[in-house]
């Protein structure tokens, strides 16, 4: 079993990265492989030019095509990311968009958790971005304690909130839990979505 976990924050030694692999230790404790990718900002928009649908993968070969490789035969990911201007990284969303729109695979029943970090404020909106991407994708949204943050500003400032800390902790348990009931369960109860998907279109 394997957890893909993304640092979205373009920093070295960053805060999120301390989040991420605090997260990290508590899958690792539980017997879950872990795999740290970071973005860095090398992420392009997506150009909805359509070529997914017929590549089966994202047109622009870079690090978005590296991950859904990965993440197709992982149990989940968590996507971190600095809190810019009250909501998610650029670079974070530029690359949400393009996994979960080229992914040419079923992501039902995979897990999902969002970890945000800020100085003080708008991991609330951060958080509320980064989780629709899952919730969209008949994905599980992991929680924890809290909130999935943390808090600090200068890099290594994260160490100092221990309730962001032991949050990330138990996030990575609740994970590791929860990956293990899906495996435990998915021989002996079957989801079976037998309908067509129904697309809604609000102008004809």
């Amino acid at each position: 079993m394997k957890i893909i976990l993304i640092n979205g924050s373009p920093r070295k030694d960053s805060n999120t990265e301390l989040a991420l692999n605090e997260v990290a230790k508590g899958l690792n404790e539980e017997g879950i492989e872990t795999e740290l990718i970071s973005l860095k900002n090398d992420v392009k928009g997506c150009m909805a030019c359509g070529a997914c649908t017929k590549l089966g993968k994202c047109v622009i070969d870079d690090v978005v095509n590296e991950v859904a490789e990965k993440l197709k035969g992982a149990d989940g990911i968590v996507v971190g990311s600095p809190t810019y201007y009250a909501s998610t990284n650029g670079t974070v969303i530029s690359f949400l968009d393009r996994l979960f729109y080229s992914a040419s695979y079923d992501l039902s029943m995979k897990v999902g958790a969002t970890v945000c970090v800020a100085r003080r404020a708008g991991t609330d909106t951060n958080f509320d971005v980064i989780n629709k991407y899952f919730t969209i994708s008949n994905m599980v949204v992991v929680g924890s304690q809290y909130w999935n943050n943390v808090f600090g500003r200068l890099p290594g400032e994260a160490k100092q909130d221990e309730e962001g800390m032991q949050t990330m902790r138990h996030l990575g348990k609740n994970m590791a839990f929860i990956v293990k009931c899906i495996n435990d369960g998915k021989e002996k109860y079957k989801i079976n979505f037998n309908e067509d998907h129904k697309m809604t279109n609000f102008i004809k």
